[in-house]
């Protein structure tokens, strides 16, 4: 006959699943319900159930897949932290980002460490116009010979050295380019692509508005990831670089919605 535990024993696992996830959380920044239920020896049933009630206690943030710390998937982290992570990956995307233009282009670059990358990746060109609203960018490109830099009105974010607001968005208003390549704090193939900015997210819709073809370039640690401000929906963009870090299902939720995801 099976043994059948009680209320007590019931809540005192609960409360140590909680624990675990919780330290995990802290530790990593983020843990994933197919990792979980490995680690645990418990069903994805279960671990969700866990997740969501610390969820609604506001100790994680949900996300598709597992869940994030609250603070790391809002943070506005300034530039030079940003640029400390990943930096292997965020290398190897830009080499595979430059690889879509072509002489003659006009290319919109936004603020961020992913698309610093590929500015700094981009001086090989002899004739492209870049479009930019991150004061270091221009100033990384500055003195490259073959590219004419277009850098936006606005008003300086210092934390990402970008221009936003009325000023940067009438200035986009006036432009158009063929590739806009946008970097993210999260993707999600539900909630679309985040940042934990309003004016940011608000600067890089003028931005979409105005590219003939959007590409989203993140790092593996991105997918998941939910931030404050919503930029577009999944399926508004035309394709995502990526590093291959990334999981064989996150590609293929995005691929379903038909979007091309290149792993670098």
């Amino acid at each position: 006959m099976a043994r059948v535990s009680s209320p007590r024993k019931e809540r005192r696992l609960t409360e140590e699943r909680k624990r675990f996830i919780l330290e995990k959380v802290a530790k990593e920044g983020r843990v994933l319900v197919s990792d979980l239920t490995g680690e645990l020896s418990i069903s994805a049933v279960t671990v969700r159930n866990d997740l969501n009630a610390l969820a609604r206690e506001g100790l994680i943030l949900r996300t598709h897949g597992g869940a994030v710390n609250v603070d790391s998937a809002l943070m506005d982290r300034a530039l030079g932290e940003k640029e400390k992570l990943h930096g292997g990956e965020k290398a190897a995307i830009a080499q595979k980002a430059v690889s879509f233009v072509h002489e003659g282009q006009s290319v919109i670059l936004d603020s961020g460490s992913t698309t610093t990358a590929i500015a700094r990746a981009m001086k090989q060109f002899n004739n492209i116009t870049v479009i930019t609203n991150a004061v270091n960018i221009a100033l990384e490109l500055s003195e490259a010979q073959g590219i004419e830099v277009i850098l936006t009105a606005g008003t300086l974010r210092q934390r990402s050295y970008s221009l936003v607001g009325h000023l940067t968005e009438a200035t986009l208003s006036q432009l158009t380019a063929d590739i806009f390549f946008l970097g993210v704090d999260g993707v999600d193939p539900v909630f679309g692509f985040t940042t934990p900015n309003l004016a940011e997210a608000s600067v890089n819709q003028a931005m979409i508005r105005i590219a003939r073809e959007v590409i989203v370039v993140t790092d593996h640690s991105k997918f998941g990831r939910r931030s404050l401000a919503v930029i577009c929906p999944p399926d508004g963009v035309d394709r995502i670089i990526t590093d291959r870090g990334v999981t064989e299902s996150h590609v293929g939720e995005f691929r379903s919605l038909g979007v091309n995801v290149v792993r670098a």
